[in-house]
């Protein structure tokens, strides 16, 4: 099991310990029993001598089994710490492409739902431990009291589990199945609260949403939930009353047929008794297992990057003075019968300082080719040059720290970060609040921001000043004065450009404000998935008009 191998393979050694705790913990039960099979079940002349003795045993099993108990447990949360950790760093490390391939209602999912399983499958990792062991052990000392009647007793045992183990079987087809139900219920979780100002002024397409989306879900994760419990519960019952019958068997091999004595016949049934709850819990530790399983597999049928510790911070070359794009051509994966959407080739030098504008309709490929400049996604051919030098597949990370961007879909963080992750110039800072206009909008902790419920233009405004503190290379705006009020649009293109652009940066804005062209040094367009560099009339008709240039 997947779940096991990694313990082994990661903690190894602690993992050694404990199962000689647990040995050591079942070596005691079993000695408690034959204290009580040799010194109490037979007559004794000194009763005070052998009570203190037996309390002693049962204090020191109290005191092992709680320890190899709780240090396989707090064994359990340190894997599960490590594992949530690793699957954050590989979603983090897992190129844009497939994450949003995968989507975020899976990836959540995954945190969620499946590192919550694991975490329930090593709580009760020692109760089958100690299960297994005990089993071991008693099985050994009850073969030294009387093979033949355990021959008997273990063949009825190991029906009883193995019809047990059946009735499991089921149980973890329904939790296969629970679990892709759970990744559409977490869409639909995703639609419901994301949608929930649309659903507000439609309630026809909340009642859809509820009535033929999410109740179908619903119902399949009610009766998988049902159909897996009855089965769990099954063999839980069916153990339990099994081990009862195989204590009248064994007293019926002693007494009835003069298999062995009385007292071997009492020890058996001692035995049984001792590990009808360890096998119960263990038997009940089995779905948590089978879920932890399920997981193991949704999480590697993510596809995600491998796992590494480091994250790659430095830029590729501060002192770069031109970007291209050489023949970059990129597909989208084809959906059902509909061919994916294609750009390029496409060639594209950007220098130094330059501030470019790019226009064009919805559809035409802007948002993919401000993702492959912007190295979010990879070209699948051509490549990208920086100062003539190609980029190699370990360059990516380095090539994508020149960048700040600002998307329509963008994501707020509540604290601002100079270079290298360390606090912003103070100076830079304050000259921005005025800039943007946010002083008086905006309160502060140190750098984390404290309030970040803001209006859209405002959200867009402090993403600038996020990335103006990041003091990047190159900046990407993507719409960005779309969400501002005309007065500060013209604030935006006629005087924050300006200062950006006297920082340093290079600047390309997607951008249709046409009364602004004339900021740009050059004007790019897509449009079908090709770009064309807009000079002479065809600049100056898209400044005149821009709407009019894309519809053409």
């Amino acid at each position: 099991m997947e779940l096991l191998r990694i313990v082994w393979r990661d903690y190894r050694w602690p993992f050694v310990a404990v199962v000689l705790l647990s040995l050591t913990s079942a070596g005691l039960g079993i000695g408690v029993i034959a204290f009580i099979n040799q010194r109490l079940l037979g007559t004794f002349t000194d009763p005070w001598r052998i009570l203190p003795e037996f309390l002693g045993l049962i204090a020191l099993l109290l005191v092992i089994t709680l320890t190899s108990q709780l240090a396989l447990t707090t064994l359990g949360h340190h894997f599960v710490y490590r594992l949530r950790g690793q699957l954050i760093k590989r979603i983090l490390d897992t190129n844009i492409e497939r994450a949003e391939q995968i989507g975020s209602a899976r990836l959540l999912a995954s945190l969620s739902t499946d590192v919550s399983s694991v975490t329930v499958a090593f709580i009760r990792l020692p109760e089958l431990v100690q299960g297994g062991v005990l089993t071991i052990g008693a099985t050994l000392y009850l073969a030294w009291l009387s093979p033949a009647m355990l021959g008997v007793t273990a063949l009825w045992v190991i029906v009883t589990v193995l019809i047990g183990m059946r009735l499991v079987a089921r149980v973890y087809g329904h939790m296969a199945k629970l679990r892709e139900i759970q990744d559409r219920l977490y869409a639909d979780y995703q639609s419901v609260i994301e949608g929930r100002k649309e659903l507000a002024l439609n309630r026809d397409r909340a009642e859809w949403l509820y009535r033929d989306v999410y109740t179908p879900n619903a119902q399949d994760c009610r009766r998988h939930f049902i159909l897996g419990d009855t089965y769990h519960l099954s063999a839980v019952n069916w153990f339990n009353i099994m081990m009862l019958g195989a204590i009248g068997v064994a007293f019926f091999l002693a007494n009835g047929l003069g298999w062995a004595s009385v007292q071997v016949a009492t020890t058996f049934s001692l035995t049984l008794l001792f590990l009808r709850a360890p096998l119960m819990q263990a038997i009940g530790a089995f779905p948590t297992l089978i879920n932890a399983r399920v997981a193991f597999e949704k999480i590697s049928s993510l596809d995600l990057a491998e796992h590494r510790e480091a994250f790659g911070h430095s830029a590729l070359r501060h002192d770069w003075q031109e970007l291209t794009l050489e023949e970059v051509s990129y597909r989208y994966p084809d959906e059902e019968a509909r061919s994916g959407f294609a750009i390029g080739p496409i060639d594209l030098t950007l220098k130094r300082g330059e501030v470019v504008f790019l226009i064009g309709g919805n559809g035409s490929g802007k948002s993919t080719l401000a993702r492959l400049l912007t190295g979010l996604y990879q070209p699948q051919s051509g490549c990208v040059r920086v100062d003539g030098r190609p980029l190699q597949e370990e360059d990516w990370t380095r090539y994508r720290q020149h960048f700040s961007a600002i998307y329509t879909d963008l994501h707020l963080f509540d604290r601002l970060m100079g270079p290298a992750g360390e606090s912003p110039d103070p100076a830079l800072m304050e000259e921005w609040l005025a800039a943007l206009g946010m002083r008086s909008k905006l309160d502060f902790d140190g750098d984390r921001i404290t309030n970040v419920n803001l209006s859209q233009g405002q959200r867009k405004r402090l993403a600038m000043l996020l990335a103006v503190a990041e003091q990047r290379d190159l900046l990407l705006l993507d719409e960005w004065a779309a969400d501002q009020d005309p007065q500060f649009r013209r604030v935006f293109y006629r005087e924050l450009l300006p200062q950006l652009r006297a920082l340093g940066k290079t600047l390309v804005v997607i951008s249709h404000d046409d009364h602004y062209f004339d900021q740009a040094d050059r004007l790019l367009e897509m449009r079908q998935g090709q770009l064309v560099e807009l000079t002479g009339e065809q600049r100056e008709a898209a400044s005149r008009d821009a709407v009019a240039r894309v519809a053409e």
